[in-house]
């Protein structure tokens, strides 16, 4: 009887499998135009993001260009020594690197919210687009403009000095500082992105049932109220799902913006991960040390992902992907 079951449940399987290919090829036919306009996309993400992925055997040789890949030799975890040997400069870097991730985590990633809370406030629709649009501008200008403009405007010879001269005040230092180094850095930062930041705040506010403000006021809720107990739990979703996903992408802290301004403020107060492999792979030759530095660096930002994907589950949130 039980092998009569088992030879059913075998049957009615593969029945099943079979009766799905063909609904698979229904389906590829029917819709061949999107995969059609899906596959470049698809085919440049392979090349350019998981082929490259096989390079990372170089953190295990002791790669030369004029060697190759396949010639050089293996030399263990000999390129992971820094982690233990006490490296000053990769230290340095990693410390720089912590500083910054906890200083734009607690101050940077909350501001668009806040800005999107203020802009969806406001009454006029006309001036809610005009500020969106102001707002918007900075993330299209790239880090070469972004940090031309703050020279001109904070440098020893920018607009403000040149204002505090011709009135007699003192100078402000603040470009070329190492102290205010990481200050102008999460300045730089706001001023570009927290605008389009907001885009996803926004979408997610519009989605709000409105009868619910309706309701809330008809029963006496103010406007900190209806904020507390309708705005923020039907933003905590999507906010905790960007918080996971900058999580993933802690340890990367802007190398173009550092590179452009390191020079006049030493590689102490400016050194990053990023900033240390370029220094140590590109300009110093050190191509196996460095690539190990960026896979290690990888793997944690994988595990980040990982651990606050599953105390996001904890916390009744679906986070970035559920089982």
């Amino acid at each position: 009887m039980a092998m009569t079951v088992k030879h059913k449940l075998a049957a009615t399987s593969r029945s099943a499998v079979a009766s799905e290919s063909p609904r698979r090829l229904q389906r590829l036919r029917r819709d061949r135009l999107l995969v059609a306009l899906g596959l470049p996309g698809a085919t440049a993400l392979v090349l350019f993001q998981y082929v490259p992925l096989l390079g990372n055997i170089i953190a295990f040789k002791d790669y030369q260009p004029y060697l190759g890949i396949t010639d050089a030799p293996y030399v263990g975890l000999q390129n992971f020594s820094f982690l233990w040997d006490g490296n000053p400069a990769f230290r340095n870097a990693l410390l720089n690197t912590l500083i910054l991730t906890v200083v734009q985590a607690v101050l940077v990633f909350p501001i668009p919210l806040g800005i999107a809370l203020l802009l969806n406030s406001l009454a006029g629709e006309r001036l809610k687009r005009l500020l969106q649009s102001v707002l918007y501008l900075p993330h299209f200008l790239s880090w070469v403009i972004v940090v031309a403009i703050f020279q001109q405007m904070l440098g020893n010879a920018g607009m403000l000095n040149t204002f505090l001269i011709q009135h007699d005040l003192p100078m402000f230092h603040i470009i070329g500082v190492p102290d205010l180094f990481k200050v102008l850095l999460t300045t730089q930062v706001i001023w570009k992105d927290a605008g389009w930041g907001t885009i996803i705040f926004l979408a997610a506010l519009a989605q709000v049932d409105q009868e619910q403000y309706e309701a809330s006021a008809v029963d006496g809720a103010n406007a900190r109220q209806r904020l507390w107990h309708i705005t923020l739990p039907a933003l905590r979703g999507i906010f905790v799902l960007l918080l996971i996903l900058r999580l993933g992408d802690s340890l990367s802290v802007g190398f173009e913006q550092i590179i452009l301004q390191q020079g006049p403020v030493g590689a102490d107060a400016s050194e990053v991960l990023d900033t240390w492999v370029y220094n140590n792979g590109i300009i110093g030759g050190n191509w196996g040390m460095s690539t190990a530095a960026g896979l290690v660096k990888s793997v944690v930002g994988v595990l980040l992902v990982m651990g606050a994907n599953k105390l996001a589950h904890l916390f009744g949130e679906p986070g970035v992907y559920q089982k």
